[in-house]
């Protein structure tokens, strides 16, 4: 194997607020939701919406009235500005198991739907030379699961299919789309929202079992 390919969102990095601030924004206005409920919710709606590389209130409002509509919540335009409020601009934070990836032998890169920061941003929260490199769609002009920002990937890894593992958290941008181009493919999963899933990983520790 020559290379492990990470996701960036909810991958490696996520914003460890937002489920708290949802929540207490929902409890203010009268609403009782179950933080399991609400990111099964969340997750879902993340794979039907594509998030664009640089986000805006106007698609937090659109993302926002359709997640309170999966909650059973008619949305209305205070509800959203206080979400939109209580929600934007938090600050992202690398998961724990990060560590884990530190530890194999092995050459990384990321590939993600991200603006032009990531690199700093990532080095800044995981660790500097942790990275080879770093294909982001705002650069390339290209998004997932775009079966040709993928084939982007390999070509300046200069690496085939076959020597790549790849980790993401959705199977509509991630796992998918890599499978189409034979690459290996592992979704992580650490909420346990595919536990049927194939190829499912809740920890960086069990990437290991892979190689």
């Amino acid at each position: 194997m020559k290379y492990l390919l990470f996701d960036a969102a909810n991958t490696l990095i996520y914003k460890p607020n937002l489920w708290e601030r949802i929540l207490k924004v929902l409890q203010d206005n009268g609403y009782k939701i179950n933080e399991t409920e609400l990111k099964l919710r969340h997750k879902l709606l993340s794979e039907i919406i594509n998030f664009p590389d640089t986000t805006s209130r106007g698609f937090y409002e659109e993302f926002n009235s359709e997640l309170l509509m999966a909650l059973g919540i008619i949305p209305d335009e205070n509800l959203l500005k206080e979400l939109f409020e209580a929600c934007s601009y938090l600050p992202w934070q690398a998961f724990d198991d990060c560590e884990e990836i530190k530890k194999l032998d092995i050459k990384k890169a990321v590939v993600s739907n991200f603006n032009s920061s990531l690199q700093e941003k990532l080095e800044g929260l995981i660790g500097e030379n942790i990275f080879d490199e770093y294909i982001v769609s705002e650069k390339e002009n290209l998004r997932k699961p775009s079966l040709e920002f993928y084939a982007r990937a390999l070509e300046k890894l200069n690496a085939e299919a076959g020597e790549i593992i790849y980790i993401g958290d959705s199977l509509k941008l991630d796992v998918i789309p890599a499978k189409k181009l034979g690459i290996k493919a592992l979704l992580i999963d650490r909420d346990n929202i595919y536990p049927s899933a194939k190829d499912r990983i809740t920890n960086f520790s069990e990437i290991k079992n892979y190689l």
